[in-house]
């Protein structure tokens, strides 16, 4: 290769590159402006978050929660400022993820393409919905049960949670919960790219329910409950996913005899 070649193909990459600076800034600006916005409002989101320990207490309980350190709230905020800002500004990354892949798709891979960013932060909100209305609960029931007031007789032991301990708790159970639902996307993806198949997935069905429990007893709390709530989702998607897989590979198939069909019409014209 002369050269002149070589300057000349250097010069697309520098564009891409360019182009790529500018779809990251305009991401992590996005971030940054939610960011502040999520930072001011940084105590009602908390006090949003607190209301599953709230129903598991029950509403008449007043609740208290602690912070030993002077500085733990303020990275407490900080925290939920981030985390508001990543969930907000996810839409504006999405579409500079798409602007910047959409040129170099076909036409049919755009539209493939695009519904995979639609189902993914609904998926994620399904996930989170659950953890927030159904696994927290349950998970703090689970804890106060623990309690020892009233006894004669015994120290009373309470439990007062510390602010940065219950959301990191409810942050990893949100985030866990939203990536295990974004399964469905994941092996759509493979399927399509012929990395899996539908009938290897079938066929790995057995270690799937192994792993299902085994990633809801590490990332769920301890108890029962919490743990059935994550891996029965994970197992019913895991089945979606075996599904979309054969669906995909139906499509496929179809466009592929659709494309010899043309091409013998075309060779016997």
């Amino acid at each position: 290769m002369s050269q002149d070649d070589i300057d000349a193909s250097s010069a697309p990459l520098i564009d891409h590159l360019v182009e790529l600076r500018q779809r990251l800034m305009r991401s992590v600006i996005a971030i940054f402006v939610f960011f502040v916005v999520c930072f001011f409002f940084a105590n009602p989101i908390f006090n949003l978050l607190v209301i599953p320990y709230e129903r598991a207490a029950g509403e008449s309980t007043n609740l208290e929660l602690i912070f030993t350190a002077p500085q733990e709230f303020f990275f407490v905020q900080v925290k939920i400022a981030f985390f508001g800002a990543l969930f907000l500004a996810f839409p504006v990354i999405a579409t500079q993820i798409y602007k910047f892949v959409a040129p170099g798709l076909y036409r049919n891979e755009r539209g493939a393409f695009l519904p995979f960013l639609v189902a993914t932060p609904i998926l994620f909100l399904i996930g989170a919905a659950i953890v927030y209305f159904l696994i927290m609960p349950l998970a703090m029931m689970f804890f106060l049960s623990m309690q020892q007031t009233g006894v004669e007789g015994a120290p009373t032991i309470k439990l007062l949670p510390r602010v940065s301990e219950y959301l990191g708790l409810i942050m990893t159970l949100i985030f866990a919960f939203g990536l295990m639902f974004q399964l469905p996307v994941v092996m759509t993806l493979l399927a399509r790219a012929g990395l899996v198949t539908s009938e290897t997935l079938a066929a790995k069905r057995k270690w799937a329910i192994v792993l299902s429990f085994v990633a809801a007893a590490i990332l769920t709390p301890p108890d029962p409950l919490s743990q059935i709530s994550l891996a029965v989702p994970t197992i019913l998607l895991y089945e979606i996913s075996v599904y979309a897989a054969r669906i995909v590979e139906r499509r496929q198939r179809e466009r592929q005899a659709a494309q010899e069909k043309t091409e013998a019409g075309a060779a016997a014209s």
